[in-house]
């Protein structure tokens, strides 16, 4: 959308400690594993995780939030040179179909449904939190634009509650009518929830099969929403609320599919090699009708991105240290930047500065978020997560 335990991305995706490491050949088949621990405690344990695709997550929340600057800058996308940022979103919602079948298709059912949900929402939720006070803050205190009269009290209490419970309310006109009026990256992690509901339910039951066929069905709809808008960039708002669903579907199910087909493919292009293919991606330039090479690019390349991410190799200590962090900071970053993008488009919109000002103030705004994104992470994040675990754990025992 991380762990400071493992200090892993898969980790902190899943809320797992425990994730056997696999080796895969060039037929991609498994040649090692390890024993797992067993017992219910071992079930509810974190599991190690790919390394380079911790660091390419990180790469994608980075570029989002760059994106989401250059965004207010060039309200048209065919002049802005990041401007499919947005799809960063799919490569998201690709790993996560990969990382939660690798991280629960083997346990699920000893596991339990509901023990699935707590870990999720343990994983999730104190992001979703401390993103819409975030957001509140900014609506309520931004120095460029003061808040309209016609925000009661009562009103900006639902707003924050529909927030804070991911429940989709696309009321507020000052930001759009996005979906999360107080922390728009929202959206997709409510896409994300969905996701979760449905895996812990059904879709981990399904075969290789069944869920090809549900990849097919999937890439109609996004084929057909693609067509029907001219792209894939909806989902965030009220209007484009369906597209949202067709981005999901099949990028989780590309992800799953992945996994389940043991489609990792070992080579040696490293974590440099890999976050250069991702980069390509994003910054793909935008064309009046792009909706083609973003179909491409979220049907084909994405998980092909996630299969070669997968079995690529970290070369040295130094690689091995960006990728943890950018792991760590990925989710932290996304879920928390957004305030800022507020109070600069305010800005940007009533100074119009000039562009060699506006180079500082983006690199400035991206440096100081990633560092707000880390104390975010170490300050509350990781202790909430802790303190709910613990408390999950004694009522276990209780």
């Amino acid at each position: 959308m991380l762990s400071a335990i493992t200090g892993n991305l898969l980790a902190y995706v899943t809320g797992d400690n425990y994730l056997p490491r696999f080796t895969f050949s060039m037929h991609m088949t498994e040649t090692a594993t390890t024993t797992a621990p067993t017992g219910q405690a071992a079930l509810l344990q974190t599991r190690q995780h790919f390394e380079i695709l911790d660091g390419l997550r990180g790469v994608a929340a980075v570029f989002v939030v760059f994106f989401h600057f250059m965004e207010v800058i060039f309200t048209d996308a065919t002049k802005n040179f990041a401007g499919h940022g947005f799809l960063a979103v799919d490569f998201f919602f690709c790993l996560s179909g990969f990382v939660i079948a690798y991280a629960y298709d083997n346990r699920i059912e000893k596991m339990g449904t509901m023990e699935f949900f707590k870990s999720r929402i343990i994983r999730l939720h104190p992001l979703v939190v401390l993103g819409t006070v975030l957001g509140l803050l900014a609506f309520l205190f931004n120095p460029f634009a003061p808040v309209p009269e016609t925000y009661t009290f009562g009103r900006i209490a639902l707003i924050v509650l529909a927030s804070m419970l991911m429940i989709p309310l696309p009321v507020m006109g000052e930001t759009y009518f996005n979906l999360f009026g107080l922390n728009a990256p929202s959206w997709s992690l409510f896409w994300e929830y969905i996701a979760n509901i449905i895996y812990g339910t059904i879709l981990w039951r399904f075969s290789k099969k069944v869920l090809l066929g549900l990849a097919v069905v999937a890439a109609i709809w996004l084929i057909y929403t693609a067509y029907k808008a001219g792209n894939l960039l909806g989902g965030w708002s009220g209007g484009t609320f369906p597209d949202g669903g067709a981005r999901l579907s099949y990028s989780f199910l590309a992800g799953l599919l992945v996994y389940r087909y043991n489609f990792i493919i070992k080579n040696k292009l490293g974590f440099p090699g890999m976050a250069i293919l991702l980069l390509l991606a994003l910054l793909t330039p935008c064309t009046k009708e792009p909706w083609l090479i973003e179909l491409a690019l979220v049907m084909v390349y994405f998980p092909l991105l996630v299969a070669l991410g997968a079995g690529a190799q970290v070369s040295n200590k130094a690689i091995h240290s960006v990728c943890d962090f950018a792991g760590k900071i990925s989710y932290p970053l996304y879920m928390t930047h957004y305030m800022v993008i507020w109070i600069f488009a305010a800005y940007y919109n009533q100074y119009k500065p000039a562009p060699s000002q506006l180079a500082w103030v983006v690199g400035i705004g991206v440096v100081s978020l990633i560092g707000f994104a880390y104390l975010a992470m170490v300050l509350y994040d990781i202790p909430i997560r802790k303190y709910l675990t613990e408390r999950r754990k004694l009522n276990r025992q209780g």
